[in-house]
């Protein structure tokens, strides 16, 4: 603790006991009680309660919200306890996530997030010392792919790899031959990490009589030249027609157009002779 405890405990006013309050929940997750860990940092055991409660309802007052974390850390990656147990709260209190989100200076769909992925699998209750043990269980690296922990996952890709299908028609069997079993539906691009990414190597045969392309490696196409051109011949841009077809002297030059209709259901293509103008 990098502050020094108050040998005076009378009321000192309004102070930003921020030091105190991150020992204060630092010892909580370290399973002191309430009463031991306000006395080992030097407060009333009414500002702790108050601290991960917020205010209990009286006549004079209504409930007041949780204080939230002293310091908020946006720029940490993962959340911590102490906002997931003002989250907690704050569901309590029925309050909107992006209200939640704002109060936190975090993003909704963190907030959003975390309640789904951690909040109890039965009852849907958030509750924040699990959560927080539930994050912690999914957070070491690296991970066991789908396909290497599931056996009979692996041998019904390999044996469907073998029998010349692509790894999207794979996938898209997967639920009809497991509909009670999610676990083991998996998407194309996890077939192909299987078999391209060495360092993974879930689907151990040879790569180039795996795949119908043949190919031991992948072939990038994120930039525009890496692509295949989707024609043949390259398209002539109107800016360079020949003079006998812009003058339409010379007939036999055909113009075409393509004409596609809303949300792409239907479309139409015409092609035009520009000398005589049969379409």
């Amino acid at each position: 603790m990098d502050f020094k405890i108050r040998e005076n405990r009378k009321p000192q006013g309004a102070k930003r006991l921020t030091a105190e309050r991150a020992a204060y929940f630092q010892l909580m997750q370290q399973g002191y009680s309430n009463n031991e860990a306000c006395r080992i940092v030097g407060i009333d055991s009414r500002t702790g309660r108050r601290w991960r409660n917020g205010y209990v309802p009286s006549k004079r007052r209504g409930a007041v919200r949780p204080v939230p974390p002293a310091v908020p850390p946006a720029s940490s990656r993962y959340l911590s306890v102490d906002e997931r147990i003002y989250i907690a709260d704050r569901m309590r209190e029925k309050a909107t996530v992006r209200a939640i989100a704002a109060e936190l200076g975090r993003s909704p769909s963190t907030v959003s997030r975390e309640i789904r992925r951690n909040r109890h699998p039965d009852s849907g209750v958030y509750r924040p010392h699990a959560a927080q043990a539930r994050a912690e269980a999914r957070r070491p690296r690296p991970k066991l792919a789908k396909i290497e922990q599931h056996r009979e996952l692996r041998q019904f890709i390999q044996e469907r790899l073998d029998l010349r299908w692509s790894p999207e028609q794979i996938c898209q069997a997967l639920p009809g031959a497991f509909p009670e079993r999610p676990e083991l539906h998996v998407v194309p691009e996890t077939v192909y990490q299987a078999l391209y990414v060495q360092s993974r190597g879930e689907l151990r045969r040879e790569i180039h009589r795996a795949l119908r392309t043949g190919r031991v490696r992948r072939k990038p196409r994120r930039q525009a030249q890496q692509r295949t051109p989707r024609f043949t011949d390259p398209m002539v841009m109107i800016s360079e027609r020949p003079a006998e077809a812009e003058d339409r002297a010379v007939p036999g030059h055909w113009e075409g157009d393509l004409i596609i209709g809303k949300d792409g259901a239907s479309a139409i293509g015409t092609l035009v002779e520009r000398t005589t103008r049969y379409v």
